[in-house]
């Protein structure tokens, strides 16, 4: 019984902790739904190609206004560099789009408190600069290239694996797509997409800091973190969060119930913050970084970004410190197990109400008008935009997108288990269907008017028309590959 009930204490305490961050949850969703929908990303590789400071402060703003999930700020990061961005820019949009997004400050203030929201910008800020200064002792020019000769190898094998450059795209200006429900229900749609890519994550995040909050002693955290012993005890913090977080494999979002349960274990400041920084050094994501990049590369990678978050992490300590902000003692639990008539269940029963219109927005996108140039990741759910797809493939004459190449391998592996009868990333709305004079870009699957399109090919006595300059590109790599799949098609 005694165990039973330590098992209940902890699932409520989960729970609770999901309770009383539901509405920031939401809102910061929304919210990241609507940015994404609204502010355009077609040139984004076309302002990263070096590493000044105004780039890096473009790409800082780009990587904040982008998903939260560390798969796909990793993804697009990749797809960056490989079509011509610098890299050490391509690392600061993914810090960026793990560390500077809204979602993450909102559940961060509810949950620990708002000087933990002020320093994951602060020290966010603090580890980009860092990462801009250490970048040219980590990803020499010589490295960078082998990197970058990596992915043209892996691309000569999957030639659909490349980010579509969207030249012939001529989104709405912000104004009209204000008053267009199709903008709108593109937004209820990415919120939604983002919320499903993140679940498992947020789920273990949760339920793994539920229990740890209930079951593990302070005691066994006073063993792991040093305590007492001044600017060691800091140091020590720092540099064991991010080993934390690499065991861990919980990222994102996921991470910050963890946060809450180590900051009530007694690990310093600097320690909670450089474990919330080190979100994108877990384990699989590693895995992921050495399929895109070799094994060079990605320790080089581990050792850059454990490096500038403990530093940014012992930083951040020290600055809230002197402005006294660093709170005083730590909380004897993370939130109170129990229901209560405050401001958290008021906002918590509005913002579901915003929940359900969103919901009903991402139904109903279709007729809306929404969802053209968009499509929905059938393994994560993510929603991508076709052009600025990471990766593809074309099984038949469709295509179907994906937000990273973790997700169009596990779509190859198995495509029986990911395709449903209401799978819009394979169907292409009526209204974009080809008539007899439009072609099919052969990379991507893309409508092309011949003589609008961005390029074209000859091969083996054919003509070929692509959307734009990647996907001639990607056909350049190995067109008798693609020619021989289109003729199968």
């Amino acid at each position: 019984m005694q165990v039973l009930n330590l098992i209940g204490d902890s699932l409520r305490m989960a729970f609770f902790m999901f309770w009383d961050t539901l509405w920031p949850l939401i809102f910061g969703f929304g919210l990241s739904g609507v940015v994404q929908a609204f502010v355009s990303r077609s040139q984004m590789q076309r302002v990263m190609g070096d590493h000044q400071p105004r780039t890096l402060a473009v790409a800082s703003i780009l990587g904040a206004a982008s998903s939260s999930c560390s798969y796909a700020a990793s993804a697009m990061a990749k797809s960056l560099f490989q079509k011509g961005a610098d890299f050490t820019t391509a690392m600061v949009f993914m810090l960026a789009s793990t560390n500077l997004v809204i979602e993450l400050g909102l559940v961060l203030w509810i949950l620990i408190g708002w000087q933990f929201a002020l320093s994951e910008y602060v020290g966010g800020i603090v580890m980009i600069g860092l990462l801009a200064v250490l970048a040219r002792f980590f990803f020499r020019p010589a490295i960078v290239e082998r990197a970058r000769q990596h992915l043209v190898d892996r691309n000569k094998a999957t030639v659909g694996d490349q980010l579509h450059d969207p030249a012939g795209e001529q989104p709405l200006g912000f104004a009209r797509r204000a008053r267009s429900p199709a903008a709108w229900a593109e937004a209820a749609s990415y919120t939604m997409a983002d919320l499903v890519m993140l679940r498992k994550e947020m789920i273990v995040g949760y339920l793994v800091a539920g229990f740890l909050a209930v079951l593990v002693p302070n005691s066994l955290w006073n063993a792991i973190f040093f305590h007492g012993h001044g600017v060691a005890t800091s140091i020590e913090n720092v540099i064991v969060g991010p080993l934390i977080a690499i065991l861990s494999f919980v990222c994102s979002i996921g991470n910050v119930p963890l946060a809450a349960a180590l900051w009530k274990g007694g690990i310093s400041f600097g320690g909670v913050v450089s474990f919330i920084f080190a979100d994108l050094i877990t384990l699989p994501l590693l895995l992921i970084y050495r399929r895109f990049y070799g094994w060079a590369m990605t320790l080089r990678i581990l050792a850059a970004f454990w490096l500038v978050m403990a530093i940014a992490g012992l930083a951040t300590e020290y600055l809230l410190g002197a402005a006294r902000l660093v709170p005083a003692t730590h909380p004897t639990e993370v939130v109170q197990p129990s229901f209560q008539w405050n401001y958290t269940t008021y906002l918590n029963l509005i913002f579901l109400g915003v929940f359900a219109a969103l919901y009903w927005l991402y139904r109903n996108r279709v007729r809306l008008g929404g969802g053209a140039r968009y499509a929905i990741d059938p393994v994560c759910g993510m929603q991508v935009e076709r052009q600025l797809a990471p990766a593809s493939v074309r099984p038949g004459n469709q295509t179907v997108f994906f937000c990273s190449d973790r997700c169009r391998d596990r779509f190859v592996a198995n495509p029986d288990r990911y395709v449903t009868a209401d799978q819009p990333t394979i169907h292409q709305p009526e209204s974009r269907r080809p008539n007899m004079s439009e072609q099919i870009d052969p990379i991507c699957g893309m409508t092309v008017e011949p003589e609008t399109a961005a390029a074209k090919r000859e091969y083996a006595g054919k003509t070929y028309y692509f959307c734009g300059p990647g996907c001639a590109k990607a056909f350049d790599l190995n067109p008798g590959a693609v020619a021989d799949s289109t003729r199968s098609a």
